[in-house]
């Protein structure tokens, strides 16, 4: 029995995992994480077995946006942002190392992390995708540093850039929050399981 093909998880990353064969499911079978060189274009069975598992952990999807250093905007959308620190208030995030915009997001001095609300499922396909433009059509505003801020987001936080560090295929990047704020917008947009999801109320817990 061969599982249901997962849509391409919110991040820039190559298109070569989209096209691997999808693998057999085995019941309780206990998978070793894959020693695979980070230069190779080839997933094996394990990698992908590996990708699936770990989208069974849910995030929230965040656009990041910086200037590249000729000005232009660059935008790429991203689900593996996370806190770090309250004092100093540090985050992160990776991005892949062939990914087209690395270079400008290595260069910038100041980027910012737009938390998505539910109904912004169109942005995230829009900066997940090779558009060239991937601006066009989305409402900003300029923030620290001109850095534009995507409208109609659950969150903003505006950072300096802190460090980067290398993390096999993708480089990780460490920010210093300069500024955040809250939107409007209630619910924020929930990736699961190579989905979109969105939150289904309180679970009662205390």
């Amino acid at each position: 029995m061969h599982p249901k093909r997962l849509m391409r998880p919110p991040l820039d990353s190559p298109d070569s995992a989209d096209n691997a064969d999808s693998t057999v499911s085995v019941p309780g079978r206990l998978l070793v994480a894959p020693q695979v060189p980070a230069a190779s274009h080839q997933e094996n069975p394990v990698g992908r077995d590996f990708r699936d598992a770990l989208g069974s952990f849910a995030t929230g999807v965040t656009v990041l946006t910086a200037l590249a250093p000729d000005g232009q905007p660059v935008g790429v959308t991203i689900s593996s942002f996370n806190s770090v620190s309250l004092q100093p208030p540090l985050i992160l995030w990776s991005l892949a190392c062939e990914s087209p915009r690395l270079e400008a997001f290595r260069q910038a001095r100041h980027y910012a992390v737009n938390v998505l609300a539910v109904d912004q499922v169109v942005v995230s396909d829009r900066f997940a995708s090779r558009e060239d433009n991937r601006f066009g059509g989305v409402r900003t505003v300029p923030g620290m540093a001109g850095v534009p801020l995507i409208e109609g987001c659950t969150a903003w936080f505006e950072c300096s850039s802190e460090a980067h560090y290398p993390g096999g295929d993708h480089l990780i990047f460490l920010g210093r929050v300069q500024r955040f704020a809250r939107g409007e917008a209630g619910e924020p947009l929930i990736f699961h399981g190579g989905r979109y999801r969105i939150l289904g109320g309180e679970s009662g817990c205390q």
